[in-house]
């Protein structure tokens, strides 16, 4: 592909040397960058594309896409400067793989919490239907029935649309992705084109990255802002900012809802342990989910399976079938009715959703222990409104370690304790070892306890210092129930 027809679309400042020149490959990783590539520097949060140019140039690149151009312009090589160069990847991404959103059916689950459950499960509900389907989300990748390892929940443009273009070659009809506000903000969903989007909450995460919640508020806004007036927005009402999130959309605009009135509106008749009754517009569904936050996930899953041409009936019959995702309120019970229950719930809303729901299901003859921990390197201020939640609504808490990252571990377990309120002082305890937390609670546990392990889920790993080791709550905990009962 000649550079010029990679430009399609993208904002030109100013071009220095031919365009009409053969490119090989688009590389944004100059260690990637091999003979005839054009390389475009992005400016990232660890570190500065513009300072390997240079490098790029060495290992090959003929062209260079970067915001400020180099002081030193070498004759054999093409400069295009641009004012975005994350917008400009996202659009020369496009071209090189030839537009493959527009080749499927790609709908965008956003949100702070619920987007793996529905992204995951709208692919599951497609498969069954019959259709070849692909999934981009946290957990994994598939492209119909081939699964590749995540590295983030939104990859960057150039993966995500390989991805969509070999899901395009093998024939997928339909695509169902998960949108971050990291991914809107750093321009990775520009230039797709989506046939729907979802908006499930907002709650306090990410203000690590985002200065402030407006900020968060307004980069989630921005995805449906520039959805087109071919694509549905499906918004969750019962959330105060369902209705922000519209607010400049060409698309048209669809509703569900647990408490207000909705397109599409539940009532949960029963909730327990092995699942959920609803009454989805007046028709009556068992789903395999459990909690009322499920129940909206369930709602938006419906809500996309017609809007995407499903009869109502075939919608029902196929959410009856769906299993849980991995890490989502995945349970386990002991020989002696030791129930443990593995989440992902890593905010202090998604927190309270799942004890929320074990307190629902429970009958209050048992004592619900709880493990969680904060990740390091992300968002402080939840930390200590995460550990009373968890020490509210808990008989004994257990504050450990999760992904420490790069902070100290005991430094993150200091700011948890800091935000228990004087009344729950004695339901708590810290060990900092995860593992060693895990064998606490299950040693604690008595029959018919609930043990609610919170903040990994679906993670095989633990990492400290920049080193992955391994390490999977739903195993680990299995492991101690079956000794403690042999």
């Amino acid at each position: 592909m000649q550079l010029k027809d990679l430009l399609y679309r993208v904002a030109l400042e100013s071009v220095k040397g031919p365009t009409d020149i053969p490119v090989a490959k688009i590389e944004f990783d100059s260690r990637k960058v091999t003979s005839g590539d054009v390389f475009v520097a992005l400016r990232g949060t660890l570190a500065n594309g513009h300072d390997f140019i240079e490098k790029a140039i060495t290992l090959g690149a003929v062209a260079v896409v970067c915001d400020t151009l180099p002081e030193t312009l070498l004759p054999q090589i093409t400069y295009i400067q641009v004012a975005d160069t994350n917008t400009a990847l996202a659009w020369m991404a496009n071209n090189f793989y030839d537009n493959p959103s527009t080749k499927l059916q790609l709908v965008g689950v956003t949100g702070t919490n619920g987007k793996t459950t529905i992204a995951t499960l709208l692919y599951q509900l497609f498969k069954k239907a019959g259709f070849k389907v692909g999934l981009l989300s946290t957990v994994k990748v598939m492209v119909d029935t081939h699964e590749f390892p995540a590295t983030h929940t939104t990859p960057d443009s150039l993966t995500i649309n390989r991805y969509l273009a070999e899901m395009a070659e093998v024939g997928c009809e339909y695509c169902f992705m998960e949108v971050s506000s990291h991914g809107v903000h750093q321009k990775r969903t520009e230039g797709l084109v989506f046939k729907g989007g979802v908006f499930t909450n907002l709650t306090h995460d990410h203000l690590d990255y985002h200065n402030t919640f407006a900020e968060y508020r307004d980069v989630k806004k921005s995805f449906f802002d520039h959805l087109p007036k071919t694509a549905f927005a499906l918004i969750n009402t019962d959330d105060k900012n369902g209705a922000v999130m519209v607010q400049n959309t060409g698309a048209r605009t669809l509703s569900y809802a647990l408490k207000s009135m909705a397109d599409y509106k539940a009532q949960v008749l029963e909730n327990q342990l092995s699942g959920l009754l609803l009454k989805i517009n007046e028709q009556e569904v068992w789903v395999k989910l459990i909690g009322s936050f499920n129940a909206y996930n369930v709602l938006a899953i419906y809500g996309v399976a017609i809007e995407l041409g499903l009869e109502k009936s075939e919608a029902l019959r196929l959410l009856s079938e769906l299993e849980s995702v991995s890490g989502r309120f995945q349970f386990v019970v002991s020989p002696n009715q030791i129930t443990a229950i593995v989440d992902y719930a890593h905010t202090p809303d998604a927190l309270a959703n799942v004890l929320k729901t074990i307190g629902d299901i429970r009958t209050r003859n048992e004592q619900l222990i709880t493990v969680v921990g904060c990740g390091g390197d992300r968002d402080k201020t939840k930390r200590p409104i995460m550990a009373n939640i968890a020490a509210e609504h808990s008989d004994k808490v257990i504050f450990t370690s999760d992904n420490p990252r790069t902070e100290d571990p005991q430094q993150i377990l200091t700011e948890m304790e800091a935000g228990v309120e004087p009344q729950h002082f004695k339901k708590t305890l810290s060990i900092l070892d995860r593992k060693q937390a895990i064998k606490t609670a299950c040693q604690m546990a008595q029959p018919h306890d609930i043990i609610l392990i919170a903040g990994k889920g679906h993670e095989t790993y633990q990492e400290i210092n920049g080193v992955r080791h391994d390490f999977d709550d739903l195993k680990i905990v299995t492991e101690f129930l079956q000794r403690l009962n042999s």
